[in-house]
């Protein structure tokens, strides 16, 4: 008698946390401050980082990964919007986001604003965030994530970044912007929220292109080459 083999088991498929009722309406809130206080800055461009070209034109666009540091995450989307998004109304983008409770409020801000979320980090979620990082990269979206985020340390990228550069063939863009006015949280990365009437100075640097075929130890010298990159950008 021929013994039946047990069925292969179905793949875990971790769901996201959503938020609460509370973190609902706390969502609102956040979008609601950020474009007040956005409406306030004045924007302007660093006269050496200054790489927007990376995105090409309006009839032929250049997607990218959009690469900022957790703390500059206040004013990330009114960067985006200011000088790429009025350049090329067409464009959209996917942004990783926690996994967690906290990321579900972070979704919803995210959806106010039409960005495509993604949920998941380097400890929960990760590889299927992956997957629907690529998914939308195929679609012609860009994508967004913080390299040293969700817990850091503060300015030390995870490979991550690297992974998925290699893994769409889109290259990193290095963002981050300087303040002239803020407030610095006593949060890990020491989040950075900006005074009314500040300056916003946006710093773009060149795009890098990740060699998809690498070792383990290329793959760390790349790390580290964009993780000083970003480094060489930022004014605290």
């Amino acid at each position: 008698m021929k013994t039946q083999e047990p069925a292969a088991a179905a793949p875990c498929i971790i769901k996201p946390q959503k938020a609460r009722w509370h973190g609902r309406l706390l969502a609102w809130l956040v979008f609601g401050v950020t474009r007040l206080f956005t409406a306030t800055i004045r924007f302007r461009l660093h006269p050496q980082h200054n790489h927007l070209e990376a995105f090409g034109s309006a009839s032929e666009p250049q997607h990218v990964i959009f690469c900022i540091w957790h703390n500059r995450l206040f004013l990330s989307l009114a960067c985006y919007f200011t000088y790429v998004v009025k350049r090329q109304p067409e464009r959209k983008m996917a942004a990783l986001v926690s996994a967690s409770r906290d990321g579900g409020m972070l979704t919803r801000v995210l959806e106010l604003y039409n960005i495509v979320p993604i949920r998941g980090s380097s400890s929960r979620r990760g590889a299927q965030a992956m997957v629907e990082l690529h998914s939308s990269a195929q679609k012609g979206l860009d994508l967004a994530i913080t390299p040293d985020g969700p817990r850091g340390p503060r300015y030390q990228i995870h490979p991550g970044v690297i992974t998925l550069a290699q893994l769409t063939g889109l290259p990193i863009l290095p963002v981050t912007y300087h303040l002239s006015l803020k407030y610095t949280l006593r949060s890990w990365d020491r989040f950075q929220i900006p005074l009314p009437f500040s300056t916003c100075t946006v710093s773009a640097g060149k795009p890098i292109y990740i060699p998809r075929q690498l070792t383990p130890e290329e793959r760390e010298q790349w790390r580290q080459k964009v993780n000083q990159t970003m480094l060489n950008q930022t004014e605290d």
